[in-house]
């Protein structure tokens, strides 16, 4: 009985208590009405609440008015109920089939968009969208196959462009791509991946998983590396030969090990796949499609296996050989060459269309890789593989077709470049096999087809015929290229049998024949012309007889490289490699032959060599020296040497020191402002010495201060130093003799520089020398710092004598400047002399002149004209009255008198001024001082 609660009077009872889970279905007939309001969590509660587990009728009914109310599409509010709904259904499947209706109802629900109310929601709805997309993947527990395929049908949804409906309410669908990226951050290809286990028997779900798998790979990296983390590629691959008679499984099977190759980790795929189960798994589905396969569909699959094996032939891990597939493939890489009894090739034809040739170029491409495992070298001799590929460039692509069904011509041409590619790569692994088929004479025979004059037009469609369409240059460049992967060997044998024929006579007309086509220059015929140096120079080094008799075309082709190239080393072209090969020609076909060494010198190849050391780039100049170097030893190139100048007059030892001081900067080695030395007990330590970490070297290790010798151009310029001398250079001034007392001492500096890191070395791991040693380690270092304290000594001595002589230069400027000026003042009063001289002759020319006219004209004066003459003096001016003219006479400039160096016969002239014409009267000179000017008026 309940309690009630008693107020005077009254008796109040308590209403009754309400149930713990209330009833939503209090009004049957309000269903239509309640839909749309219907409360999700109490849905929940209802299916959780354990004492109404057994209302599996209202259950059902309440979930059928949740489908009802979300047929539109899930709110992003309530994804997170609804999943946990389709949860909770999940669990009941196993023992109420009922549930599974709803499932899938729910499920095909999800394909539609998601809905938002506001424009914020995808952003604040993501981790709960995220984490219950992710709960979708987990649903693949339930073992319906229908319920497994509305999955899948939904995944794939996301990626299916849909077309957006009105929607009232002010709803919207979310965004596009709203979807696949939630899809990435849920881990949903990787549950899908683990799910695989459990659709053994259940072949269209599997295609359906599959499917999927295929589209997310496809799609995306991330989703990509979430499949290889589950595992993805092995376990794709076990099972791609289980029984389908669609074919499907084999076909996605290959298509999302393909994207996983080509989106995701390529180092992982191969990882995956490189054990014995996949590889014999591979085995059987190519050899299925090779074999039985007819239609364009399944010789595609083929090939795309066929990709797929070749990309997991790389790994060295991979056991091709040992699963003897390797074995197999290269029966068919020599099919249709080699006709052979094995069963896999009896009944083996080809069609001879696109797909069997793209895998006939596959098998090829698939021979270099297997060349890199010594394992399979093996079964590339015991499968003739050599002679194979020989036999496809023996025919070139003008030759008669032979009857019945073959490759076309365009196809021949690409097989014929792609064998001699493959030649390049596997003949120098198979040298017996090489030599056995001839392979010099069939190379050389080719080469003389390639440079004959006629009709053949490339078609250069390929990747191996770039650069030949139209011609034979594609051919030319891949004959020669063989050529020099097997000159380059330094095989005896083979070199010999090469300058038999006639090889290096050949190669130079080729080349020769390539310069005189100055208008079809390209990166193909720098290739080709590089690539002949190349070859010549592995024929000729080291055989003085051949130095000898090809020495005259060699030093003409050097030079004549040396002359054109440096222009052209920013072309792009390939003129640096051009140029490097070239240099390369010299140090091996022409350093060490006094015969072919005069030539070069007669055509200016010293000369050409510095100007190109002078101008060419800083990883360029190690070999060029390197030459010069070995030159030296002739004692007509020191001559050249020093009598050679740049523009500017720059000589060889000054560019040298140059070169010395640039890469002393570039080295870090502490210098100051003049090129001294500054520190005496680390003269030449480079900063990366200094970097390198202290710790114990292996006996075959080399030390820093030794790699350093050989690792920049110091140790060469000090060596032609020595073979030029360190006394009367041409050229010097005070700095570069500053650098030249530091190469003077280079050896003395690095023998102090490996002491000092033997002492280190030692010191590093604890060993004590014994006295006698120790003394000599203190006396070696001792040494060494003498040596640079008396270089530093030498140094400032040198920049003291500057110095000195620069303030005598400036002194004798200064006291030529004086002495200059005082000639200009003595020059100005001597010009001043002269004018006078010169104007003061001519006054008194004109005055006598004048007296002569008034003698002649003279007549009867009157009184006042008896005082012809009248003058008077007025301020400091004498105005003379002359037969009616007015003469005014004042003091006489020194400009006009000469000054003292004035004429002194004219000094002592002096005119009398009297009554009548005027008169010379003789006078001392010091009382004749004629200091006037006369003007007319």
């Amino acid at each position: 009985m309940k309690p009630s609660v008693t107020d005077g009077s009254r008796v109040y009872r308590r209403k009754p208590e309400t149930p713990a889970v209330k009833n939503i279905l209090k009004d049957w007939d309000q269903d239509r009405r309640e839909v749309a309001v219907l409360d999700l969590s109490r849905v929940i509660n209802l299916l959780e609440d354990p004492l109404q587990s057994s209302f599996k009728e209202r259950h059902l009914f309440v979930l059928r008015r949740v489908v009802k109310r979300c047929e539109r599409g899930f709110l992003l509010r309530d994804i997170a109920d609804i999943f946990k709904i389709l949860n909770l259904c999940a669990d009941r499947v196993k023992d109420h089939p009922e549930y599974i209706s709803i499932l899938c109802d729910l499920l095909h629900i999800c394909r539609l968009p998601f809905l938002k109310e506001r424009t914020s929601d995808e952003m604040n709805y993501a981790q709960v969208v995220s984490e219950s997309i992710s709960q979708m993947g987990y649903l693949m527990r339930v073992g319906d196959a229908e319920v497994r395929e509305q999955i899948c049908g939904a995944i794939i949804s996301f990626y299916s462009p849909v077309t957006y409906k009105h929607y009232p309410d002010g709803l919207c669908p979310t965004s596009p791509g709203y979807k696949i990226e939630l899809v990435e951050r849920s881990g949903l290809a990787e549950t899908l991946v683990m799910s695989m286990g459990l659709l053994e028997k259940q072949l269209s779900v599997k295609l359906q998983v599959l499917q999927t798998l295929q589209i997310l790979s496809s799609y995306s990296e991330v989703n990509c590396s979430l499949i290889l983390r589950a595992q993805g590629a092995q376990k794709i691959c076990f099972h791609m030969n289980e029984p389908d008679p669609s074919g499907q499984v084999l076909f996605r099977s290959a298509e999302i090990l393909w994207n996983l190759l080509e989106k995701g980790s390529k180092e992982e795929v191969t990882s995956q796949l490189s054990n014995m189960d996949c590889i014999m798994a591979l085995r059987d589905a190519f050899l299925h499609q090779l074999l039985n396969g007819f239609r364009h569909y399944d010789q595609q699959l083929r090939n795309d296996l066929l990709v797929i094996t070749t990309l997991i032939a790389e790994n060295p891990k991979a056991p091709l050989v040992e699963s003897g597939f390797a074995k197999q493939l290269i029966l068919f890489v020599t099919f249709p060459e080699f006709k052979s009894h094995n069963p896999l090739v009896r009944k083996f034809k080809l069609s001879y269309n696109n797909e069997d040739f793209e895998m006939k170029k596959l098998l090829l491409n698939l021979v270099v890789v297997l060349s890199k495992d010594l394992s399979a070298l093996q079964l590339l001799k015991e499968g003739k593989v050599i002679l194979a590929l020989m036999t496809l460039i023996r025919h070139t692509p003008t030759d008669a077709q032979p009857t019945g069904r073959s490759w076309s011509s365009i196809q021949q041409e690409e097989l014929q470049l792609q064998a001699l590619a493959t030649l390049a790569s596997v003949a120098p692994l198979l040298l017996e096999d090489y030599m056995t088929c001839q392979g010099n004479t069939c190379l050389l025979m080719l080469l003389e087809w390639c440079t004959k004059q006629d009709n053949y037009f490339g078609q250069g469609h390929s990747f191996h015929g770039t650069g030949g369409r139209g011609g034979k240059k594609a051919h030319l460049r891949h004959c020669v290229r063989l050529l020099r992967s097997i000159g380059s060997l330094g095989n005896p044998e083979i070199n010999q049998d090469l300058c038999d024929q006639g090889a290096i006579t050949q190669l130079l007309g080729v080349l020769k024949q390539l310069e005189e086509q100055q208008g079809e220059e390209n990166s193909v015929s720098m290739e080709i012309k590089m690539d002949i140096q190349v070859i010549v120079s592995s024929l000729c080094e080291g055989d003085l007889h051949r130095k000898e008799l090809y020495g005259p075309e060699i030093v003409e082709m050097t030079t004549h490289f040396l002359r054109m190239i440096p222009a052209k080393l920013n072309s792009g072209l390939g003129h640096n490699k051009l140029i490097l090969s070239t240099v390369d020609c010299v140090w091996s076909c022409i350093v060490g032959c006094y015969t072919a060494e005069d030539l070069f010198f007669a055509n200016g190849g010293v000369f050409l060599l510095l100007d190109l050391l002078h101008t060419c780039p800083r990883n360029m100049q190690s070999v060029v020296l390197g030459s010069l170097l070995e030159l030296c030893d002739n004692p007509t190139t020191l001559s050249l040497i020093l009598a050679w100048r740049a523009h500017g007059g720059l000589t060889a030892p000054r560019l040298l020191l140059q070169l010395w001081r640039r890469e002393e900067d570039e080295l870090g080695v502490k210098r100051d402002q003049h090129g001294k030395i500054t520190d005496p007990k680390k003269p030449m330590l480079t900063s990366y010495q200094e970097e390198e970490p202290s710790e114990s070297l292996p006996v075959n290790g080399l030390s820093a201060a030794v790699v350093d010798v050989f690792d920049n151009l110091r140790a060469k310029i000090y060596s032609v130093f020595c073979k030029l001398g360190f006394e009367d250079l041409p050229g010097l001034d005070t700095d570069d003799f500053i650098t030249l007392s530091i190469v003077r001492r280079y050896l003395d500096f690095k023998v102090g520089e490996v002491w000092n890191e033997i002492s280190a070395e030692l010191a590093l791991e604890g060993v004590r020398p014994v006295t006698p040693d120790a003394d000599a380690l203190e006396t070696i270092a001792r040494t060494a710092e003498d040596t640079a304290r008396k270089v530093m000594a030498m140094q400032q001595s040198m920049l003291d004598r500057q110095k000195e002589k620069e303030l005598e230069e400036e002194k004798l400027l200064y006291t030529e400047m004086r002495s200059n000026r005082k000639q200009k003042e003595l020059d100005a009063k001597s010009w001043e002399r002269h004018v006078a001289k010169t104007s003061s002759y001519k006054i008194l020319k004109e005055s006598k002149k004048l007296q002569e006219k008034s003698i002649e004209s003279s007549r009867p004066h009157t009184k006042q004209e008896d005082s012809v003459f009248h003058s008077t003096q007025i301020s400091g001016l004498q105005t003379t009255n002359f037969c009616g003219r007015v003469l005014t006479i004042e003091s006489t400039p020194a400009h006009l008198t000469g000054g003292p160096l004035a004429n002194t016969d004219l000094a002592l002239e002096r005119v009398p001024i009297q009554g009548g014409a005027l008169q010379k009267v003789t006078a001392p000179a010091q009382d004749l001082e004629f200091q006037s000017t006369v003007s007319v008026k």
